[in-house]
């Protein structure tokens, strides 16, 4: 079943991206739109402090929140680390 869609643009773009990268986005929680977890988290990553992240449906600038949660997934160091050695298993 797909998810419901974020209503801010942005920040839906954003969610597309980390689920292309396979991250897990559900739906609800306290007060947050939904979280977004890591596909890997395990112990390296940053110590789990990153591994779980909420996301908010009325953040006061859709723009800069997509822009951070993008950032969080791009500089995931665990994801980092293994597209190296995939590199580097292929030369």
């Amino acid at each position: 079943m797909a998810r419901r869609s974020h209503p801010k643009k942005e920040i839906e773009a954003a969610l597309k991206h980390a689920e292309a990268q396979g991250w897990r986005i559900e739906l609800g929680g306290s007060h947050a739109w939904g979280k977004m977890f890591c596909p890997y988290n395990d112990d390296q990553c940053r110590c789990g402090e990153f591994c779980i992240i909420g996301i908010w449906s009325t953040p006061k600038n859709a723009g800069n929140e997509a822009k951070k949660l993008k950032r969080l997934v791009d500089n995931c160091t665990t994801h980092k680390a293994k597209a190296i050695e995939t590199a580097i298993s292929e030369e």
